[in-house]
């Protein structure tokens, strides 16, 4: 359940696992290493938050807009289940214990996929078990599962506050029956709703639902619908992603065949700018382009962590990892990822070991994107040049903190904002 989002849009990247073109891949590039860090690395471990992410990359049907890496059970056939899945993730995350030469418990917990909902609540109920037993659960740690509404009943949602789940996030992507349809989306148009008041009955105090605009075919009022849905909702954060048609997937097809037009990036701007008017009258304030959240308690933490620099270990087929400037990721298909760690090996495709360049470049890509902003002081001489172009344009605003803010105008043109703060 990651959500695609375009990189020219004001809703790019929102985690690395879903986003892995989203962060620089020209760094230093290695095969896939031993079990182990530099030193330098576990160094910066305990410098900021540290969050766990686990990928489950179990599907009942393929959404047509989807490229991620997600499967099946017609896709896998034998090769793979959520029990051997489940012990899998078990086997890393012990690994995860003995690389980073001390347990280190998660401030945060992100499930996401993939449709994590299909685990059940006892299965949801596993993995964080699995955490506990393992790497650690720091006191008032955040823990966030996606779900897809149709696998959630109010059964479900007991079940997984019983067992430590304090956020849920639930794919709702449209109101609208017809816009639905062309996505592939399998809930109907009212049971996200439904299901956010369940959560919130079983005592989640954290629910958010997430949004997709700019599907062929989507009207204003079809937009208009959707946002009148999560305002009846009452959940505490929105997240909200210009659809961007993947090359390859079933609806990038349709768009080529002319059986669909592609998204206009004007409509997507208009469609932007409505969504944040209604938002933020209704008390939802963005903390990220893509993020609205109704109070600093709502944010998600754990995507903050991504987007300020934090350290995090991905487990599961495909997750990406980052430690004090070293990001690795994991071989995608479930069955090679469950067969390395049955056989004593790393699960790990790969890694690059990030220049300080390369970290300079990450923290004003992302940390722009944040409404606290950029401090101006960390820009090099051409930034701090382009940065006073970008404020006379009308892009960026200063606090008086001397951060750097994008304004709505800017957060239409981030890419270009964050480009230019970069040429040097």
């Amino acid at each position: 359940m990651c959500r695609r989002a375009t990189s020219t849009s004001p809703s790019a990247a929102t985690s690395p696992e879903c986003h892995p073109a989203a962060v620089p891949h020209n760094a230093e590039m290695t095969a896939p290493p031993p079990a182990t860090l530099p030193a330098a690395a576990l160094r910066e471990l305990r410098q900021a938050p540290f969050g766990v992410y686990v990928h489950v990359p179990f599907c009942a049907t393929r959404c047509g807009y989807c490229d991620f890496n997600t499967y099946t059970p017609g896709e896998l056939g034998s090769s793979s289940s959520p029990s051997s899945w489940l012990d899998a993730v078990r086997q890393e995350l012990d690994l995860a214990t003995q690389v980073l030469g001390t347990p280190v418990p998660a401030d945060t917990v992100f499930v996401g996929g993939g449709t994590p909902s299909l685990l059940g609540a006892a299965g949801l109920a596993a993995v964080l078990d699995a955490i506990r037993a393992s790497l650690g659960l720091a006191q008032g740690a955040e823990v966030t599962t996606e779900a897809n509404p149709e696998s959630t009943s109010p059964e479900f949602f007991a079940g997984i506050a019983a067992a430590g789940y304090t956020r849920v996030s639930l794919g709702m992507q449209s109101a609208a029956p017809h816009v639905l349809a062309v996505l592939d989306r399998v809930h109907t148009p009212g049971r996200p709703v439904a299901a956010a008041a369940q959560a919130r009955a079983a005592g989640i105090e954290r629910v958010s639902l997430d949004l997709i605009y700019g599907t062929p075919g989507e009207t204003d009022d079809d937009l208009a619908a959707s946002l009148d849905a999560v305002r009846s909702a009452g959940v505490d954060h929105v997240s909200a992603y210009a659809l961007l048609v993947e090359p390859g997937t079933a609806l990038a097809r349709r768009v080529t065949r002319g059986e669909l037009p592609a998204p206009d990036d004007d409509v997507l701007a208009q469609r932007y700018e409505h969504l944040d008017t209604v938002l933020s009258a209704a008390g939802l304030r963005w903390y990220e382009v893509s993020n609205w959240a109704l109070s600093a308690e709502s944010r998600c933490r754990h995507n903050l962590g991504y987007w300020t620099g934090g350290n995090w270990w991905g487990a599961g087929p495909g997750a990406h990892s980052h430690v004090g400037g070293v990001r690795w990721w994991n071989s995608k298909h479930p069955a090679r990822y469950a067969a390395a760690l049955r056989a004593g090996d790393s699960p790990v495709a790969g890694r690059e070991v990030l220049s300080r360049t390369e970290r300079y470049t990450e923290r004003v890509m992302l940390g722009l994107r944040l409404a606290e902003g950029l401090p101006r002081g960390i820009l090099d001489a051409p930034g701090k040049a382009a940065a006073e172009v970008a404020l006379a344009d009308g892009l960026l605003t200063a606090t008086p903190g001397e951060r750097l803010v994008l304004t709505r105008r800017g957060r239409l043109l981030a890419d270009t904002v964050v480009r230019n703060l970069l040429v040097s």
